[in-house]
């Protein structure tokens, strides 16, 4: 049998899809719920970066912009080397809905790993978007 490849999880918030997109676009956007300090390259193929305030910080490519329903980028694999070169792809799709926009990250990619690595990752990751999303909603309602 083997793992779970993906994690997925779907929101409605009740903001409109352009201000959803710059939270998730921008460094200042990214920054003010996702990390502490960001900088992004909005292009397939550019770069992006993210720092915490603990000193964990993530390089990422971005992959796909499809403004204003679609982003994608791969980032580096949590708790492996940062040499590493396998990725996560995560994917975040916007829909307007009658109340604001449904939001619906996937991340993909867990099934290259070996058990005792994935379980870190998968595990960690999983953990990670329930907060980063609760984070999000709260940046927006903010706003």
């Amino acid at each position: 049998m083997g793992f779970p490849d993906r994690i997925e999880r779907t929101l409605e918030v009740a903001h409109p899809p352009a201000k959803v997109w710059a939270a998730l676009t921008t460094a200042e956007g990214l920054a003010a719920w996702f990390g502490e300090e960001a900088t992004i390259d909005l292009r397939p193929g550019g770069s992006a970066h993210m720092t915490w305030s603990n000193g964990f910080s993530v390089a990422m490519r971005v992959e796909r912009v499809e403004e204003p329903t679609i982003f994608g980028f791969t980032w580096q694999i949590y708790g492996l080397p940062a040499d590493d070169p396998r990725r996560t792809y995560v994917e975040f799709t916007l829909e307007p809905v009658a109340a604001g926009t449904r939001v619906t990250v996937v991340e993909s990619g867990f099934a290259q790993l070996p058990a005792n690595a994935y379980r870190k990752a998968y595990e960690s990751n999983t953990g990670g978007w329930a907060s980063e999303l609760s984070e999000l909603i709260s940046y927006l309602d903010a706003a």
